[in-house]
């Protein structure tokens, strides 16, 4: 359906109008200092966000690929944290619209983040979406794992993080990102790297020891907790071991 520019501000207006009665304003305090972004807080649950915004969709279900970007947009440039949540969910919630000349647009969503709570479902749901349907978009998250931000780095991990928890994906591609930012001090970064190889590790341990034996001695402690989070117990107490005893595990 064609949406005009004022059209998508109203849509995004009347989703705020819905959500504004279901906040809680302790939650909202709470979430604030727990997040400690520079946005303000109407303090609703996440499944209470997603009912409003699947709600209103359902009123709008014949939405085309502009007419969703055009949503996305109005709900994203606000100060409102429930708005560009609400943004995030519309894209994941009509994930078949979404196409590869929007990485523009979700890269500077991420950029302008600043917060796991926004960031991993953009980067999982979204952008990896978009990497198992075209490849080509690889070349951008090489880019992204260089990148300054650490938000947009952990992005171009947690691309990955569907296809490799169902035993499919591009293993070695994450690999070799994961291993140019296994040393960082970085908390988000380190958690990431080790989130994605438990999770790959559910349907291919064996792939997880071997990858992360040989490097027990480089990986943090956050890293290493995560991986063997899965994996046998015997494999699970050699590789601590070894991470313990700063060398290899073999």
């Amino acid at each position: 359906m064609p949406m005009t520019s004022a059209e998508a501000r109203s849509w995004a207006d009347r989703l705020e109008e819905t959500m504004r009665p279901l906040g809680e304003s302790e939650r909202a305090e709470h979430s604030k200092g727990y997040l400690k972004i520079d946005l303000r807080f109407l303090g609703l649950r996440v499944p209470v966000l997603r009912k409003a915004v699947k709600a209103q969709l359902r009123e709008t279900d014949d939405l085309d690929h502009d007419a969703v970007i055009a949503i996305v947009e109005a709900l994203w440039d606000s100060d409102l944290f429930e708005r560009r949540a609400a943004a995030v969910e519309v894209l994941s919630a009509r994930p078949q619209l979404v196409e590869t000349s929007d990485l523009p647009l979700l890269e500077r969503m991420l950029r302008e983040s600043n917060t796991w709570a926004l960031v991993d479902a953009l980067a999982i749901d979204t952008v990896g979406m978009l990497l198992e349907r075209d490849p080509g978009v690889q070349v951008e998250l090489d880019r992204w794992a260089s990148d300054e931000d650490f938000w947009i780095r952990r992005s171009a991990l947690l691309a990955h993080l569907r296809p490799l928890r169902r035993g499919e994906g591009d293993f070695e591609t994450f690999s070799r990102q994961a291993d140019e930012m296994l040393e960082e001090r970085e908390f988000f970064i380190r958690k990431a790297i080790g989130w994605v190889l438990r999770d790959t590790s559910r349907q291919r341990p064996q792939l997880v020891i071997d990858w992360i034996a040989p490097r027990t001695g480089r990986a943090s402690g956050v890293t290493m907790r995560e991986v063997v989070r899965h994996l046998p117990e015997a494999e699970r107490e050699r590789l601590m071991a070894a991470y313990r005893d700063g060398r290899p595990a073999g």
